[in-house]
């Protein structure tokens, strides 16, 4: 596995202090519901002043039957691209369905993000597949059976520091994280759609976990809310600082949550805890 991407777009500008946003929604089976409910939510942020803004996982729609149809679907890209040009935002779609480069007939399930003048300039396949017997409602999850694995971790530099990509399921693998910051990352994005159950048991201590042993800023937007008749999802999105703080966190319905966080801090953190060897 690399921690590279031919997408990947390196900015000249020197990091700075950045007012990040995680973006809390309550996605169903109506994609043009939903992105009614994130413009209002992106609005939201940004006259907040946020600058850097992540969305969870599946936020265009969390119905897995029109996962085929949306990958080959090229306008739902370009409302991305609008969104972010509009607000003059660093926009990271948690993950959304987009075609399999090898050929699978499976689609991926994709973190893209798009810069402040709505290009996309990164993307994401998620490598860890939900393929777990929760026992809730809904009981099984099978993501392999709709999606396809990628197999490249991924850091993207932005104005305001470099990002590691993952989503949800990866963060129970570590290792995934140590490799993101071993390539520089220092904010690490987790979009998601953590379960109620799973997500009152391990959410936030998996990401206190991953921010304190990769001394790493942490922003998790997690899905919130019954979704359908089986299925629901955990919310309490939040950001985590560097010493495993929480900065914020959200509660169980759509919302948006800013901080402001300083990349000097992280810097300092690690010079005075080196952690690598």
């Amino acid at each position: 596995m690399t921690a590279t991407n031919p997408l990947t777009q390196a900015s000249s500008a020197t990091p700075r202090p950045a007012t990040l946003a995680v973006i809390q929604c309550n996605s169903g089976a109506n994609t043009q519901a939903n992105q009614a409910q994130l413009s209002a939510l992106i609005a939201k942020a940004a006259a907040q002043g946020a600058k850097l803004l992540l969305l969870p996982e599946m936020c265009l729609n969390m119905d897995g039957r029109q996962y085929a149809a949306m990958a080959e679907d090229v306008s739902l890209l370009d409302w991305c691209s609008a969104q972010a040009r509009e607000h003059g935002v660093w926009l990271v779609m948690g993950a959304m369905p987009q075609p399999s480069p090898d050929g699978d007939p499976r689609v991926r399930s994709a973190c893209l993000v798009f810069n402040d003048q709505g290009e996309q300039v990164a993307r994401y396949d998620k490598i860890h597949l939900f393929d777990v017997d929760v026992g809730d409602r809904q009981g099984q999850y099978r993501e392999s059976e709709r999606f396809a694995p990628g197999h490249d971790w991924v850091v993207v530099e932005t104005p305001y520091g470099k990002v590691g990509l993952s989503i949800c399921f990866d963060l129970r693998f570590p290792e995934q994280f140590q490799a993101l910051v071993n390539a520089g990352a220092e904010i690490l994005v987790v979009p998601a759609a953590f379960t109620y159950r799973t997500g009152a048991a391990h959410w936030e201590v998996l990401l206190r976990a991953r921010a304190i042993e990769t001394q790493c800023i942490v922003m998790a937007a997690n899905q919130c809310g019954w979704h359908d008749e089986t299925r629901q999802t955990w919310g309490h999105s939040m950001i985590v600082d560097a010493w495993g703080d929480c900065l914020g966190t959200l509660a169980e319905v759509p919302d948006v949550l800013v901080a402001e966080v300083d990349l000097a801090e992280i810097a300092a953190r690690r010079r005075a805890m080196p952690l690598k060897r």
